[in-house]
């Protein structure tokens, strides 16, 4: 294992450049050939986060305004802050897992480093989320939110979901190169996972079930989501959720073995079966 993780890191350091230039153009690929250009990156997700706050807020009438301490936030505003994290995390389950497929010509024409192939996917959709942040924050501030000291954990949390997925679409994309079966399950578990995971819902209300709860702390998803509100909303320090934090970490642990296992068995198999 120890040789496999020395041949990842040292294909990452000796490509380091053309991963960003490869991010790049995957963004451009992205948003080729449309009118608006690289404005889709932020009006589709603005669409979809109005659907939903109309949805919840007229439909099933969950606009209750979130109160912390003398602060109060509205319900939009703790809506938006969950489901902006999710935009990254759902492109890198669908675009992450099918990152070796879709660039198949690496591997196959130009011998490229197929470890570095989901790396670059992920910075490309890291980059896009970053300007929705950077939206969010805007928002924020505009209703009158003013940052916080509690706001420069935003990037711990943003390297814990870039870390998380990335080691994921390494494992996953390895697979799914392999198998279609696995990259339709995939997707099949992408809806459920959203509306288990606490985004739209309040986790922190389920006191009187226990199970959920348990289920919810061993949920990746719902760790980062929480840990962006508790950066603007709910104003907790990550060291003030060890059980939880320490889990996640596990969850890492998991997967850049499994990321490690994969590419050692798979690997070698990838250009015949591509």
């Amino acid at each position: 294992m120890l040789s496999v993780c020395k041949r990842i890191l040292r294909d990452h350091t000796h490509n380091l450049s053309q991963i960003l230039k490869l991010a790049k153009a995957d963004l451009v690929k992205t948003y080729r050939g449309a009118a608006l250009g690289w404005s889709w990156a932020v009006i589709k997700p603005c669409v979809t986060l109005f659907t939903y706050w109309f949805a919840l807020s007229f439909g099933f009438r969950s606009n209750t305004p979130i109160t912390v301490g003398d602060n109060t936030y509205a319900f939009f505003l703790w809506l938006v802050l969950g489901i902006t994290p999710w935009f990254y995390m759902n492109d890198m389950l669908v675009a992450g897992t099918e990152s070796i497929r879709k660039y198949k010509y690496l591997v196959t024409k130009m011998k490229f480093p197929v470890s570095v192939i989901p790396t670059f996917v992920s910075v490309s959709k890291l980059m896009v989320n970053l300007v929705l942040l950077l939206v969010v924050m805007i928002l924020f501030w505009a209703s009158g939110h003013a940052p916080t000291l509690y706001w420069v954990q935003l990037p711990v949390y943003i390297g814990f979901s870039f870390a998380f997925f990335t080691l994921w679409a390494q494992f996953a994309s390895l697979l799914a190169a392999i198998s279609q079966d696995f990259l339709n399950l995939v997707k099949a578990f992408i809806t459920p996972l959203f509306w288990l995971s606490g985004i739209i819902w309040r986790a922190d209300t389920l006191h009187e079930h226990p199970l959920i709860q348990w289920f919810l702390r061993l949920n990746p998803v719902t760790y980062l989501v929480n840990g962006f509100r508790n950066c603007m909303i709910f104003e907790r320090w990550f060291f003030e959720t060890p059980l939880e934090t320490g889990i996640f970490m596990g969850w890492l642990v998991l997967l850049w073995i499994l990321s490690l296992w994969a590419y050692k068995r798979l690997r070698k198999d990838i250009p015949d079966v591509l």
